[in-house]
């Protein structure tokens, strides 16, 4: 047992070294740029000024939104996820997989679930002893269940997720914009180093350009090191963009989730801007600030019927047509909600239970058939 419990602290500890790099990495561009660069090397006031105002807004707004990404906790399944302690302990001793879901479906009756596993069961972790909200994942690295999980990320030593996937996307843009101030604004002092005062002897310089002292070193530095982060920042941030865009998350990018009539990509899909809207949400003002706006609660999400046409406009889940998804509470659930969740319900149970061709079973199929033709 001892021997367990120091592997994991080292390893929570070896975590946090990319994290540290990183810090060193900031700290020192800091060091280079304002020192350096806007202290020992540029010649005119009014420019270091200038300079100097906008490096440290995009350095505050940086440093901000990566230590949101980073301490922000990763939000969890709420109690009413949990098994009862009675069907939980049914559920453990039950060897058949099957009377194993049937426990899971009775507790999951009254949970706003659209999503399945890939053959169409209850999902849930044994991990946890949790039946998984729709677009929640196990993370193996945090060892918990994460709310809309997108993925484990070792920069900020944390899961991205439902709490922190806002302050995520903005610590890409403003590392972004961080690295593009740095790179636009070196790059003439850095072709200056590098071309003209190359010599060992500050005489050999033409006249009116900078003196060969120490600080080339960190200007050169400094602009290959802007240059790289934003190469590679600039991929990811994208394709994140594409992803909020879309409304799906990384997990959902490479396998789509599954719906009572099958897997759909575009499950959560609600139009560009409502998708938008998901995640930084309703008020503009707010959006630029890494403070929690996300709409919802990370247990449930609007989704558009799986089997509805896609070219008609997009079908979503709210009690009143006034209100936004923000405004709808987490439970209970609304009567709309609970009307497609029990059609839902008595689709599968009748999938699973034909075979026994019991009255419930029935009674369940004449309803959902006579409910989807008057939709």
């Amino acid at each position: 047992m001892a021997p367990t419990h120091v592997l994991r602290c080292c390893q929570r500890g070896l975590a946090w070294i990319p994290v540290i790099f990183i810090a060193l990495v900031v700290c020192w561009s800091y060091y280079a740029y304002v020192v350096e660069l806007c202290i020992f090397t540029i010649p005119s006031i009014g420019e270091q000024i200038v300079y100097m105002v906008f490096f440290h807004l995009s350095f505050i707004m940086f440093v901000w939104s990566y230590w949101k990404t980073i301490f922000s906790k990763p939000a969890n399944p709420s109690k009413e996820f949990c098994l009862p302690k009675a069907e939980k302990e049914r559920y453990e001793k039950e060897e058949r997989p099957e009377s194993q879901q049937e426990i899971l479906w009775r507790a999951a009756s009254n949970l706003p679930l659209y999503t399945r596993t890939g053959a169409g069961a209850i999902r849930y972790c044994d991990r946890c002893q949790v039946i998984k909200p729709d677009r929640c994942h196990h993370c193996s690295a945090c060892d918990m269940c994460v709310l809309k999980m997108d993925h484990h990320c070792p920069w900020v030593n944390n899961c991205v997720g439902f709490s922190n996937y806002k302050f995520f996307i903005l610590f890409l843009a403003y590392s972004l914009v961080y690295c593009l101030f740095i790179a636009a604004t070196v790059l003439q002092y850095f072709i200056k180093f590098w071309t003209l005062c190359r010599r060992k002897s500050a005489e050999n310089c033409p006249k009116n350009e900078l003196p060969d002292t120490h600080a080339k070193f960190h200007v050169l530095f400094l602009f290959f090191v802007a240059a790289m982060f934003c190469i590679s920042i600039l991929s990811l941030f994208s394709y994140h963009l594409w992803l909020v865009g879309k409304n799906r998350s990384t997990i959902e990018a490479f396998r789509a989730p599954v719906f009572r009539t099958g897997s759909d990509k575009n499950g959560f899909s609600l139009g560009f801007r409502k998708n938008i809207a998901q995640v930084f949400g309703d008020q503009k003002k707010y959006w630029l600030l890494p403070i929690f706006t996300s709409q919802g609660d990370g247990l449930t999400f609007p989704t558009r019927l799986v089997n509805a046409d896609p070219e008609q406009p997009t079908v979503t889940l709210h009690p009143d047509p006034n209100k936004s998804a923000a405004d709808v509470p987490a439970s209970p659930l609304s009567e709309s909600q609970n009307r497609l969740l029990s059609n839902d319900q008595h689709a599968n149970n009748t999938g699973e239970h034909l075979a026994n061709n019991t009255l419930k079973s029935a009674g369940s199929e004449t309803i959902t058939i006579s409910l989807e033709s008057e939709s």
